[in-house]
């Protein structure tokens, strides 16, 4: 495989992306790779990725029991899911080649973070990659989600986690990248369905909430639905071979 690059300067933080895929995939060799995504969800973006990559594999890790049993109904050629989380990854040392952590690492309890990077460490080879994207604190949509699930300060313990996984000396900062990702929804019901309503999260949202939140996202919609900017800011980081620890 090729060299995973050793730095990179962040960009633009106003540069738009449609498809991270993109984006990873200009900073990691994914050919025959065999990845670990730790809070896969739905795995979207790992199943984009086999179908560019044929002799790829990947493993989706998620806790929440709906959203696994949904994977499991909805099989795919390489694609292996496991009920488990970032904490104890059932996986021997060394075993992958790269993990991914999309929106998932402020899912991740702040007090087991340090450990869930850990555990990542040890089922990667050396030299292995983690490949951390996570939503910038900022933006309307932000701002709408903020009034039921106001995400600042796990989202914040996550870069601080990253940070001390770097200063640590298991990993090494290899990139970093900032964009925009366009997010739209039809109609507010959309934006419940998706936003309010996760499968692995309960917001408690009662009606006064809902409403508040509607008249909030009225502004937003268009004929054509509600478009969003959504921040993003990506840490690519490797783990460090003995020698250089």
């Amino acid at each position: 495989m090729n060299a995973i690059p050793s730095s990179s300067s962040a960009s633009d933080p106003h540069e738009r992306v449609r498809d991270e895929l993109d984006v990873l995939a200009a900073l990691v060799p994914l050919a025959g790779a065999r990845i670990v995504e730790v809070g896969c969800g739905a795995a979207k973006l790992a199943r984009d990725l086999l179908q560019r990559y044929p002799d790829a594999q990947v493993t989706g890790l998620e806790v929440d029991d709906r959203q696994h049993a949904k994977n499991l109904a909805a099989p795919a050629d390489r694609l292996t899911f496991i009920r488990a989380g970032a904490q104890a990854i059932p996986y021997p040392d060394t075993h992958f080649d790269g993990a991914l952590m999309l929106k998932s690492l402020h899912h991740v309890p702040m007090d087991q973070m340090d450990q869930a990077l850990a555990e990542i460490a040890r089922v990667l080879r050396p030299g292995g990659w983690l490949y951390v994207s996570e939503p910038v604190y900022a933006g309307p949509l932000n701002e709408l989600v903020r009034l039921y699930n106001d995400e600042g300060t796990v989202r914040a313990a996550a870069q601080q986690a990253l940070d001390r996984a770097v200063a640590s000396g298991r990993w090494v900062q290899a990139a970093e990248r900032r964009f925009d990702m366009p997010v739209r929804f039809r109609d507010f019901a959309d934006f419940e369905q998706r936003m309010m309503r996760p499968t692995f999260a309960d917001h408690h949202i009662d009606d006064a909430m809902l409403a508040r939140v509607a008249e909030r996202y009225a502004p937003h919609q268009g004929a054509d639905g509600a478009a969003f900017e959504r921040p993003m800011h990506v840490r690519l980081l490797r783990r460090a071979d003995a020698a250089t620890r």
